[in-house]
């Protein structure tokens, strides 16, 4: 990749603030933006800005935008139709609402499992409804020495009476990567649905909910360079099956059906603008489907993630008094995103957080709603950890100031 001229569509990178360009490691709390995806939202608010139904020109462009969108969203997760596709204003939102459809059918006696990996998006929806329904919640615990799921102890807790599995594909704190494929086969041999998190999964890694065969998954524009929007793929059983709490007389035909009050139609032009912009990463012309570019892109990038990931765990093997949670074996890599959480001996992790924004190096610092994951950890009680988090626009030379930065702060510590 040419990542001077990717890092050259993105206003955020370009800037400089107190006379520095802003290194900005907080991608896990959401990614900068490409000029593409503003001009395609600004130009669908100037131009067509309306609803649906109507009898004139912007509305039929806006018809035609919703569709356009869906269809976004099953090249990028390879859905079998548009029509699988629902949208909200985020993830949290849309979870919430399919834990209410989906926990009308269950019943006293019945099981779910959620995970200490997860961010409590897919945790506390799930908890509230089981709770409503007088149904067991279990949790399935991580392995402390690389931060993924014990998966021995998850299979020990499933039976015939768990009807739906909830968790991540990927850690939004650690960067460690679940086995999906695996979790959702053994969930359907004792008949549970599993609804996926790939919140941080989706801009790291090319995803296919169809090899997949899960039931839902979940994620937000706003972690792959366009704006704040929540996706959920269903399968269309679930869809036409489940019955959503909707306002009346809202339509009754899915995917709409679970879509609540009008939706943000210029976050759905950028969201279409933001697929693009991966795509285009591929660097392959129009003969190839959208979904063939993407394909291409997300190798790309993925590569350069990896020599990311290598070069921060190489480099921080050198610096004792960091301690890393997750996978740290470079051998490994293509198990993890370019996400690290790190705590450091004698600092809390907002005094690392508020030194590096000094600097104008944005990083995040705290537990990112996987409470269960930082209790386990030890974590949570003291101020979480510190998070670094890498894009593709990310370089080398920008984890190379973190280090010199990192030196700084133990030196002067």
């Amino acid at each position: 990749m040419n990542i001077n001229s990717l890092r050259e569509q993105f206003p955020a990178l370009m800037q400089h603030i107190d006379g520095q360009s802003p290194i900005f490691l907080d991608g896990p709390g959401g990614s900068q933006v490409p000029q593409s995806v503003l001009n395609a939202m600004t130009a669908y608010l100037g131009h067509y800005n309306s609803n649906l139904g109507g009898a004139f020109f912007s509305s039929d462009k806006t018809v035609e935008l919703m569709a356009s969108a869906r269809q976004a969203a099953a090249d990028l997760l390879n859905a079998p139709s548009a029509q699988n596709i629902v949208f909200g204003p985020n993830m949290t939102t849309l979870t919430f609402s399919f834990s209410r459809a989906i926990s009308r059918q269950w019943q006293a006696g019945d099981e779910i499992i959620v995970t200490n990996a997860d961010h409590f998006s897919n945790v506390s929806s799930w908890q509230q409804a089981a709770e409503d329904k007088g149904v067991k919640v279990n949790t399935a615990l991580i392995n402390e020495a690389d931060c993924s799921l014990d998966m021995a102890q998850f299979e020990s807790l499933l039976n015939e009476n768990t009807k739906l599995v909830a968790v991540t594909y990927a850690s939004n704190t650690t960067g460690s990567i679940n086995d999906i494929k695996r979790i959702i086969k053994l969930a359907h041999n004792v008949g549970a649905l599993v609804y996926v998190d790939a919140v941080h999964y989706a801009p790291h890694e090319l995803i296919d909910v169809q090899a997949l065969n899960c039931d839902f998954l979940a994620c937000s524009a706003y972690k792959f360079f366009g704006p704040h929007l929540g996706i959920v793929y269903a399968k269309q059983a679930h869809l036409e099956g489940f019955t959503p709490y909707k306002v009346e007389p809202a339509k009754d035909v899915a995917p709409g059906r679970w879509e609540t009050g009008t939706q943000s139609f210029e976050a759905l032009a950028g969201f279409i603008s933001a697929v693009d912009y991966i795509a285009a990463i591929s660097e392959l012309d129009s003969s190839h489907t959208r979904r063939e570019q993407l394909t291409v892109a997300f190798a790309k990038t993925k590569k350069h993630e990896m020599a990311l990931s290598e070069h921060f765990l190489t480099r921080l093997a050198a610096y004792p008094k960091i301690k890393l949670l997750g996978i740290d074996d470079v051998t490994r890599l293509a198990q993890r995103t370019p996400t690290f959480a790190l705590t450091f001996d004698g600092i809390a992790p907002r005094k690392v957080s508020e030194f590096l924004g000094q600097q104008h190096v944005c990083v995040w610092d705290g537990n990112f709603y996987a409470q269960g994951l930082c209790e386990q950890l030890g974590v949570l009680d003291k101020g979480g950890v510190v998070r670094i988090g890498c894009m593709h626009y990310n370089t080398i030379d920008e984890l190379d100031k973190l280090f010199d930065l990192f030196d700084a702060l133990l030196n002067t510590k």
